[in-house]
């Protein structure tokens, strides 16, 4: 195990230790009771089915309530804990989910009842028998995805909020106008359509277990497959249609969490990662503190940003690297620290005055900020320069703050049959990698800086401003951030893409002419990352990330529906009028 910078070794004796930001570990004081499938009503007369854990000890106590589509046996752990520490604790199975009735309604849906479910919920969470009327929601993801929709209506007994990890828009999540195949499709495949199998009667995988061996056996075979639109309906069962419907139009955003945020009254607490969803995250962080519709929401929701995937918040080992002890939270004793505070009022929130609290990889502190972006960044750009042989890093591209007089270029063809592979982890979720794998590949172009004489810190989203021509009708170009250290380690800090018919925004659908020069921009994903003395700063461009993001097929009709695939040749051009150039934001310091 490679630790991600030398510097944290010597702060490896020292606690993770901030006044405002304690960590509850008290041994848990209630035995507890459960009550299984008890139903809940909705307005509609559907019933919904939820475990329900809560202390023995008499009293009353509030309610914490987490709706999910997952299955809700998936949340007893939790659940057991959270009422352990003085709460009743309502997990719920989503509509048309394992052992709640009615029909399932996929995220990919315009119109569900996801909204009118968790409100009427939350509000019969808040007549059982022992509850103080007081509730909060807890979950990630998709569980949080359902939250963000609850506190949209505004829900009279809600107080508070820990959604965790899901972004603003359905686009933020997918990319660039088409499906992430190598996460959504195993998403479908084993773990969505096994219950809707198992509910109609269809053959086929009919649970998570088996479903989860079926797509180990078949994957290779439906990562492969074009077009996405005549994939056969075992991957989609019921929700075909719904699915198809956006293949179909990939610039339809079926989530606009952010619209339900002017309703939204109640503070949240996130927790997410560098290497998740951060983007559309906090995106979906900074409209809640600055449009919900009560001071408390604006004010006192918080944010932490770790060094994490979407798996695995709160450690400090990411895929293969380890981010050092700092990075280590108890992400549980937080909600617990802040159900308490807003439920029970009860100690401290978790976190600071400020709304932001983010890890600086590199240093592996923590530092508290009162605003995202930061608004002490300042714009540093780098310009690319080689001399027509920037291929691998073995070649002659580089960074520098000059920009070249005259115009170069550099070229590469990109084969969507041969794509650059994504080093991910086995459950498909980006993490922190060694780009050393792809060394060899003359499809990538790469640019580095000399090694860097003092630290340099860059916290925000990195922009590229691309300049390039391809003799394709439609293609992608994919921006990757790297921290090269000395020891010859290529990791990945940020990655950003753009599909070429898609450049001007998703509504505005528009081919190229093959050959021409067209100015792209690049908005990469959010970073904190203190590149330290001795380490270069390296950028590298290329035309697939697959299968983390779909393959460009170099054509024009949608490749969600045309199963052709050509190979294109990519031009990019640096110095002069067409200069390409790399945008940090660098804190001052």
């Amino acid at each position: 195990m490679r630790k991600f910078h030398a510097l944290f070794i010597a702060m490896a004796c020292s606690l993770f230790v901030f006044p405002a930001f304690s960590q509850n570990k008290k041994s848990a004081p209630f035995e507890i009771s459960t009550e299984a499938n008890v139903e809940i009503p909705m307005r509609d007369g559907t019933i919904l089915r939820a475990d329900i854990y809560r202390p023995k000890a008499e009293g009353t106590y509030p309610v914490l309530m987490a709706r999910t589509p997952y299955n809700k046996n998936g949340l007893g752990g939790n659940g057991k804990r959270f009422a352990a520490n003085g709460y009743i604790v309502v997990c719920q199975d989503a509509r048309g989910r394992f052992k709640s009735d009615g029909q399932w309604e996929s995220f990919v849906r315009f119109d569900t009842n996801d909204a009118r479910d968790g409100f009427d919920t939350v509000e019969w969470c808040a007549t059982l028998p022992g509850s103080t009327g007081k509730v909060g929601t807890f979950g990630a993801s998709y569980n949080a995805f359902l939250q963000w929709r609850t506190a949209s209506l505004a829900p009279p007994s809600l107080v508070c909020m820990a959604a965790f990890s899901i972004p603003a828009k359905y686009t933020d999540l997918e990319g660039m106008g088409s499906i992430k195949p190598g996460r959504r499709l195993q998403w479908w495949y084993g773990s969505m359509t096994p219950d809707m199998r198992k509910r109609s009667g269809n053959p086929g995988s009919a649970d998570k277990a088996a479903g989860k061996k079926a797509w180990n056996a078949e994957s290779k075979k439906w990562l492969n497959f074009v077009p996405w639109l005549d994939l056969p309906k075992t991957f989609w069962e019921e929700e075909t249609e719904a699915v198809h419907a956006w293949l179909r139009d990939p610039s339809l955003d079926p989530w606009a969490l952010q619209e339900g945020v002017p309703n939204t009254t109640v503070p949240n607490f996130n927790t997410i990662g560098w290497f998740d969803h951060c983007n559309g995250n906090l995106l979906l962080d900074k409209a809640i503190l600055s449009g919900a519709k009560t001071d408390t929401a604006r004010n006192d929701s918080r944010t932490i940003v770790g060094p994490w995937s979407h798996t695995g918040r709160g450690k400090s080992m990411v895929g293969k690297i380890d981010f050092g002890p700092n990075a280590k939270l108890d992400t549980f004793a937080l909600e617990l620290q802040w159900f308490d505070y807003w439920l029970k009022k009860k100690g401290d929130a978790p976190g600071s005055k400020m709304p932001y609290r983010i890890f600086v990889m590199g240093d592996n502190e923590w530092r508290d900020e009162p605003t995202w972006p930061l608004e002490r960044a300042i714009t540093k750009t780098m310009y690319l320069h080689s001399d027509g042989k920037a291929n691998t890093p073995k070649g002659n591209g580089t960074l520098t703050e000059t920009q070249p007089e005259t115009t170069g270029q550099d070229q590469y063809d990109y084969d969507p049959k041969n794509p650059v592979p994504t080093l991910y982890s086995a459950a498909s979720f980006t993490v922190p990698a060694d780009q050393s794998p792809h060394a060899g590949r003359q499809d990538i172009l790469v640019y580095q800086s000399e090694p860097l004489t003092k630290r340099l810190e860059v916290t925000g989203n990195p922009v590229v401003e691309l300049f390039a021509a391809t003799s394709a009708p439609d293609t992608d170009f994919f921006a990757r951030l790297i921290d090269v250290a000395p020891d010859g380690t290529n990791l990945d800090v940020s990655l950003g893409m753009v599909r070429a018919r898609y450049r001007n925004g998703l509504d505005k659908e528009e081919l190229l002419t093959p050959d021409e020069t067209v100015r792209y921009q690049i908005e990469m994903n959010p970073t904190s990352i203190a590149f330290q003395p001795g380490h270069r700063i390296r950028l590298d461009i290329t035309s697939s990330d697959f299968p983390n993001f779909d393959r460009s097929h170099n054509t024009a009709p949608n490749p969600n529906a045309d199963a052709e695939l050509k190979i294109a040749t990519q031009t990019i051009f640096s110095g002069g009028k067409s200069a390409t150039v790399l945008k940090l934001p660098v804190i001052p310091e």
